[in-house]
């Protein structure tokens, strides 16, 4: 790991996650969560403030910077939860099947190698009739917009992390397994390559 992903990534990642409107996003998805709760790519614990802790038993993070779960520590003992930090990578979730109620992923599909490997772990960890809840930015539905994504993809990967521009997060869910509960989609404010917003809920069938 260079110096620029150890020490320049993870505070530039912390600061953009932090900008509205995403806490927006964060707020009509996270407080949802409850049970067992595996939080994928809980990064600096920005999701923390906004868990609903009366509905939760248990908290699980799983990402793959110890920079960032340095942060999320500090985060977690602010929200007054106790996080029991698991592996790093999200496409092999060190989990039993149908260990856990919900599974919450903000902003992190765009970065994860496999996206899809990583939701098809996500549904073999929940219990059947368990939730996925997620806020993702993606592929734009206008031609125009998604062809400058595409353009901007290969170079935005390299200075994001491997952040994609361009990935159709409703598919990815559906072809995991999930059945989709609820999908809205939206522009944010902002560049419009970088704004399109998927957000609901998938569920394991029972």
């Amino acid at each position: 790991m260079g110096i620029y992903d150890r020490w320049i990534l993870p505070p530039m990642l912390d600061y953009a996650m932090r900008q509205p409107p995403i806490p927006k996003q964060r707020e009509k998805v996270v407080p949802l969560a409850e049970g067992r709760v595996l939080e994928i790519g809980i990064g600096s614990g920005l999701n923390l403030a906004y868990y609903d802790v009366g509905k939760m038993t248990k908290l699980w993070g799983l990402d793959p910077s110890m920079e960032l779960r340095k942060r999320a520590i500090e985060r977690s003992r602010e929200a007054g939860l106790e996080v029991e930090f698991i592996g790093l990578s999200g496409e092999s979730i060190p989990l039993e099947e149908g260990a856990a109620d919900t599974v919450v992923t903000t902003f992190t599909l765009c970065t994860i190698p496999d996206a899809g490997a990583a939701l098809r772990e996500m549904h073999r960890v929940l219990r059947p009739g368990g939730r996925l809840l997620f806020a993702e930015h993606g592929r734009a539905p206008d031609e125009d917009v998604a062809r400058w994504q595409d353009r901007l993809n290969p170079f935005w990967r390299k200075v994001a992390g491997g952040c994609n521009l361009n990935r159709k997060i409703g598919e990815l869910v559906r072809g995991a397994g999930f059945t989709m509960e609820t999908l809205e989609q939206s522009y944010l404010p902002g560049p419009r390559p970088w704004t399109y917003n998927y957000w609901g809920t998938g569920v394991r069938a029972a």
